[in-house]
């Protein structure tokens, strides 16, 4: 996938990015993945993930948050 194909698709920031917008992360769906981005640099790179490797990394996320 190339950044042109990143171009026309719904972004939608993280619930919990900060009141001033200064540490957003931004996220797109598609049917067999997920595309993350740094909301300040919208023209960068973006880390794509099937949706299982997601998945997994939400699930770690919360492993850790509740360790």
């Amino acid at each position: 996938m190339t950044s042109s194909d990143l171009a026309n698709v719904l972004w939608r920031k993280s619930t919990r990015s900060s009141a001033n917008g200064s540490d957003c992360v931004e996220v797109a769906e598609f049917s067999d993945a997920l595309a993350v981005r740094d909301s300040k640099d919208p023209d960068g790179p973006a880390l794509l993930f099937c949706r299982d490797a997601w998945s997994s990394f939400v699930v770690g996320l919360r492993r850790g948050l509740r360790g």
